[in-house]
């Protein structure tokens, strides 16, 4: 099951993707004649487990009715989690990625953070800030949390994650490498689009989906999660021992190769305002980011 965060008279609501579109679950319960509170996101992850299972059987019979009337427009689409409480993100975590930008191999997960600003929904454009000179794209796969997680080991890492969604982690490589800290070239505004949906953590494995990346139609980033070097479930247990992780948190996987930044320094052509970067990872869609 995939689940959407939209845009409606409540400001934001949660939403089913269905064989016949996207549908606020208002909708499909009106429809259904079904009473219940309007659910978003942050509602879900205070109770997600009671929450899931309704919502299951909401879904199975929502799947077999036509919504033409009651679906909505891609452009009402926010980020799955819109005001995450973490935002956590791996850097060097693809052999081949690692082996592009000149770095070496890590012994432990490199970690560092951007915050709510950088979040931009499917579709959102995100302007290009005239102190930044060379912004890179970085498809990612993105978890999302579902439980309160502390200490936990590895075999059981996975239990505590509700989704996955995609994610591009923009990057101004002239402020990320300015200094020996990457957080002023990572955290810039709108530099972490998520989207378009989430898919239950049940409904796929996150160990060898496929990852690409387009910009302007010009195929960029192709790899599997299958390549990661630390994968979701020892990143999940690596985390949890230094930091307690909460329902609502994100966590970034790392890139692929195929970045700007690998590429040799007379061919490399930075982002421009109109250029579109697509994100697109099996199981769950395609995250399109137009920059501006």
């Amino acid at each position: 099951m995939q689940l959407a965060s939209v845009k409606s008279a409540l400001g934001e609501e949660l939403a089913m993707v269905l064989k016949d579109g996207v549908v606020p679950v208002s909708r499909i319960r009106r429809r259904k004649q079904e009473s219940g509170d309007p659910l978003t996101m942050d509602g879900l992850f205070s109770d997600s487990s009671a929450v899931l299972s309704s919502l299951r059987a909401l879904h199975a019979w929502a799947d077999a009715q036509t919504w033409a009337a009651e679906r909505v427009a891609t452009a009402d689409l926010l980020a799955p989690v819109s005001h995450p409480g973490k935002i956590l993100c791996v850097g060097l975590n693809y052999r081949t990625h690692i082996e592009e930008s000149g770095m070496t191999l890590p012994s432990f997960p490199v970690l560092f953070s951007k915050f709510g600003n950088s979040v931009r929904g499917p579709g959102e454009p995100v302007a290009i800030p005239a102190v930044a000179q060379q912004v890179d794209y970085e498809a990612e796969l993105v978890m999302v949390m579902g439980k309160v997680c502390a200490n936990v080991a590895e075999a059981d890492a996975l239990d505590y994650v509700l989704g996955y969604t995609c994610g591009n982690d923009l990057s101004a490589r002239d402020l990320q490498f300015r200094t020996g800290q990457w957080l002023l070239g990572k955290s810039l505004e709108g530099f972490a689009p998520m989207g378009p949906y989430l898919t239950l953590a049940e409904d796929m494995s996150p160990d060898n989906a496929g990852i690409q990346c387009w910009v302007n139609g010009e195929l960029r980033q192709h790899d599997t999660t299958a390549n990661l070097i630390f994968s979701c479930a020892t990143l999940v247990s690596y985390i949890s021992r230094y930091m307690t992780l909460v329902p609502g948190d994100v966590i970034f996987t790392g890139t692929p190769h195929g970045t700007m930044m690998g590429w040799p320094a007379d061919r490399q052509a930075w982002l421009r305002p109109g250029d579109e970067v697509v994100v697109e990872i099996e199981g769950i869609g395609r995250l399109v980011t137009p920059l501006i």
